[in-house]
Parts: structure tokens; C-alpha cells; sequence
């Protein structure tokens, strides 16, 4: 039953019931991510792009990887970049639920930009690699080698921030990254708060995992285009963690993790690409990207750069309690979808 196709009955309550338990398990993730923070000294920036991204991203780590083992290439592209646009648009949904001023102002960080900065580098890297030539080692592109290198680099570059050469002008709604009280959080041990930190990101390892399989049954059991549901299903389901996360952090008072979480995650799912290319075996899953995929990597891009301009403008007050970015990626993301769906 685990390997087989499954009925579209089965595969829509699969899809259903793997929300519900990411969901559960992301509002659980922000209190100890926000924990682990100031308990690590890592910060919320640094944290919850790296650590925080990474737990959050493991369900689209797994779709990719049994996408692309499963000879779905188009599977699982446009779950990982698909994942990027959808989890772009969480940052608006966590906007609309801080009341107090733009999320964007308040969230001002050198860390979150320079993640956004990084993002914009793996997923160009990524689009380069599929008008290359179409040469591969051992069944990988090279440009896998440069995403991982790529990615490692801005790490390190970031880590070593230490005194940037520039500060965002705190305002009375700038939300600075302090260690704060966590309540029973607070009382446990390190240990512990890792131990149920790796519990929870297995779950949702396993929620990956039958949501890709179920995309792979609906593909082949309803003839539905693979981009599509790759890029648009998976890819919404991929950006719930972020999504619920960035909510929950939100309503912590944790602004700077919430951002951080999202483009931290974006940045660890565009490195999903190099997980399909290891395990594709028709060859380099970058060339095997429909025009659709490349589409929609080119409108991630797009939605990346927006975001990344609204942390640098800083509106208190926007449009419909909205920073312009907010309205332009909603705009962006529904005009990309209605695209694709034609």
C-alpha cells in the first residue's frame, strides 16, 4: 500500500490530513525556534534561516527527492520552486496578521536581507543551469556543486556579520532581536528543546513524504499536467510550514524569525533542486524543466527582488494594512498560477 498508486480518494486525504499535522507541528516549531535562538546565541535572524529553514523545508526536501527518484522531474522542480513563490507569499499573510505596522519595518534586519540576496544568487544559478549545456557527472550537474558552494558561502559571509556596515534606523515599532522570557521553554534543558526540535521536523519529514507520493498518484490517476500540481499543490503545501511559522512567530512578538524563516527556507528549497538532480537518474533535472518551471523560477525571482525592496523601503503603513510589496506579490503570485492553469 505505501508503494503502490493510490486512489484519488486516498490521495486527496493524504493531502489533507499531511496539512493539518504541518500545521500542528509548525505552531510547536516557533516556540522552541524562538527558544533555541537566544538560547544558542545564533539569533532569530541567523537561527531560523539556517535551523529554523532547514526544519521547516524537510517535508519539501522529501517531496523533491521522491519526485525525482520517482521519474517525476517536473514533480519535483516545481515543488521546490514552487515552494519559493508560495512560502514568499507567507511573509504577506504574516504581515496581515501584525496589526501594529508593516511587518517589513519592523522586522528590520542586515541578516534577512542578505538571505534574500542569497536566495536571488541559487535561484539565478539554478535558471543559468537549464540554458547550459546539458553535460552531467555521475548523473549531477555541475551547477549542483555551485548551488551547495553557493549556498555554504553566503552562510559563512553571513555568519561573520558581525558589525555590518550599516543599520537599519530603529523606530518605535522596530522590533530588535533580544533574548526574552520563554516561559516553561525557558526551564528546559538544551538538550531537550533540540531532542523535540528534531522529533517534530521527523514528522514532518514523513508528511513530505506521503504528500509527494500522493501527487504522483493524482498525476498518473487523474492525467492532471505534473508542473501544475507540482508547482502549484505541492508547492502550496511545501510553503504551510513557513506560512504557519511565520504566523506563530508573529504573535510571539518574533518579527525578525518569522521573516527569517521564510527566506531562510526559500534558500534551503531552491537547494531542493540539487536533491532531484542527485536522485533523477534520466539525467540533469535542470534540463528537464518545462518552460512552465522556468516560468515560474523566473516569477520566484521576481517575488524575491519585490520582497527584498520592501525591506530596504520600510513603509509603517501601506496599502490595505499592506506594504506595497505585499499587494505586488499577491499580484504576482495570482498572475503566475492563472498563467500556468492556462
Amino acid at each position: 500500500m505505501l508503494t503502490q498508486q493510490w486512489p484519488v480518494g486516498w490521495s486527496v486525504a493524504v493531502f489533507a490530513a499531511a496539512a493539518v499535522v504541518t500545521v500542528l507541528c509548525s505552531v510547536r516549531l516557533a516556540a522552541l525556534g524562538d527558544a533555541l535562538a537566544d538560547r544558542t546565541g545564533w539569533g532569530e535572524a541567523l537561527f531560523g534561516a539556517v535551523f529554523f529553514g532547514l526544519a521547516t523545508s524537510l517535508s519539501g526536501i522529501v517531496m523533491t527527492g521522491v519526485s525525482a527518484a520517482g521519474d517525476q522531474p517536473e514533480l519535483a522542480y516545481g515543488n521546490a520552486v514552487g515552494g519559493v513563490a508560495a512560502q514568499t507569499l507567507a511573509i504577506v499573510v504574516a504581515d496581515a496578521a501584525y496589526r501594529r505596522v508593516n511587518l517589513e519595518h519592523a522586522a528590520a534586519s542586515p541578516g534577512n536581507l542578505l538571505f534574500g540576496c542569497l536566495l536571488i544568487v541559487l535561484l539565478s544559478t539554478a535558471l543559468l543551469a537549464s540554458f547550459s549545456p546539458d553535460v552531467t557527472v555521475a548523473g549531477v550537474h555541475p551547477a549542483s556543486a555551485v548551488l551547495i558552494a553557493c549556498y555554504l558561502g553566503g552562510i559563512s559571509l553571513i555568519r561573520n556579520q558581525r558589525q555590518p556596515m550599516w543599520r537599519a534606523i530603529a523606530t518605535s515599532e522596530t522590533r530588535h532581536d533580544e533574548p526574552e522570557d520563554h516561559g516553561r521553554l525557558g526551564n528546559r534543558g538544551l538538550g531537550a528543546l533540540w531532542t523535540e526540535f528534531v522529533l517534530i521536523a521527523g514528522v514532518v519529514v514523513v508528511g513530505g513524504w506521503a504528500v509527494a507520493h500522493a501527487a504522483d498518484s493524482l498525476v498518473t490517476a487523474t492525467g492532471l499536467n505534473a508542473g501544475v500540481v507540482g508547482a502549484v499543490f505541492m508547492g502550496l503545501v511545501n510553503a504551510l510550514p513557513e506560512t504557519v511559522t511565520a504566523l506563530a512567530a508573529v504573535r510571539r512578538g518574533a518579527v525578525t524569525l518569522a521573516i527569517a524563516a521564510v527566506v531562510g527556507g526559500n534558500s534551503l528549497d531552491a537547494l531542493n533542486l540539487v536533491v532531484g538532480d542527485v536522485l533523477y537518474r534520466g539525467g540533469s533535472l535542470y534540463h528537464a524543466a518545462s518552460p512552465d518551471q522556468l516560468f515560474l523560477t523566473t516569477a520566484s525571482l521576481l517575488m524575491t527582488a519585490v520582497l527584498l525592496g520592501g525591506l530596504l523601503v520600510r513603509q509603517r503603513r501601506g496599502w490595505w494594512r499592506l506594504g506595497f510589496d505585499g499587494v505586488v506579490l499577491v499580484v504576482i503570485y495570482a498572475a503566475t498560477v492563472l498563467t500556468l492553469a492556462v
